[in-house]
């Protein structure tokens, strides 16, 4: 096998813009830095499920309700916590997410779809990310399974940010790595080990440069392969730094 890095993307806000990296440090039994730190509540969220360090995916805004979400960039300032969110439909906005700040909710309002539950609040628990799963885990995704994927929908530009993945490798089989659920590989100078596969939702259907869903990803998936999953969460088991051209070893 001759796989490499090929990407680092992180999501401060969870469901609201998507950031590339350069590089980035992995810590045992803790997520991509600051990927998903930050989350929109909406007003039919439990407050008892956000008292709690993690809550599940309904209390928040998400892509699989609101599609627009999926077309925003994100630049993320980590010793300041500023972000700059950036949309095609609307004006850049910067903010300090150490304030519950009215212009971001604001912002999001306007991209939010009207007959639905509305966001009111940041929800922010430090050292808790609000990923999918209650798993501290990072996404792990093939390039190579992507092109099978845009093969089947007839879609050669397909844009891998419909996943919104964390780590995306080349040279890999296509699905190869499924068969890493259970087993540790090495990326860079961390060590991580497959948990299990992710199942997709309807947020994939929306293409990220729009916001508008475009394509049955789902379809494609359980008409070519017989199931949702793309990808695989993994969890890190020895930190360490890597960066895009790392190679990518499987250690049993």
């Amino acid at each position: 096998m001759n796989a490499r890095l090929f990407e680092i993307i992180r999501h401060p806000i969870k469901a609201v813009g998507r950031e590339t990296l350069v590089s980035a440090v992995l810590t045992p039994g803790e997520v991509l830095p600051w990927d998903r730190a930050y989350a929109i509540a909406h007003d039919r969220a439990r407050a008892d499920d956000l008292a709690g360090p993690w809550a599940k995916g309904a209390n928040y805004l998400r892509g699989v309700t609101g599609p627009s979400l999926m077309a925003v960039r994100a630049t993320f300032d980590e010793t300041n916590r500023h972000i700059t969110l950036r949309h095609p439909d609307q004006a850049d906005l910067s903010v300090d997410l150490n304030t519950q700040n009215d212009a971001l909710i604001d912002w999001l309002t306007a991209l939010w779809p009207a007959d639905i539950s509305k966001p009111t609040h940041v929800v922010h628990h430090a050292g808790r990310a609000q990923t999918d799963m209650p798993g501290p885990w990072i996404s792990i995704n093939s390039r190579s399974s992507h092109a099978a994927v845009a093969e089947k929908l007839g879609a050669d530009d397909l844009s891998i940010h419909r996943w919104r993945g964390n780590l995306w490798l080349d040279g890999l089989l296509p699905w190869e790595e499924f068969a890493w659920v259970g087993r540790q590989f090495r990326i860079g100078e961390a060590v991580l080990e497959g948990v299990q596969p992710i199942t997709r939702c309807k947020a994939t259907m929306a293409n990220p440069e729009t916001g508008m869903r475009d394509l049955d990803t789902l379809d494609a998936l359980d008409a070519g392969w017989g199931h949702r999953d793309f990808g695989i969460y993994a969890r890190v088991v020895a930190g360490g730094s890597i960066a895009p051209g790392d190679g990518v070893e499987v250690l049993g």
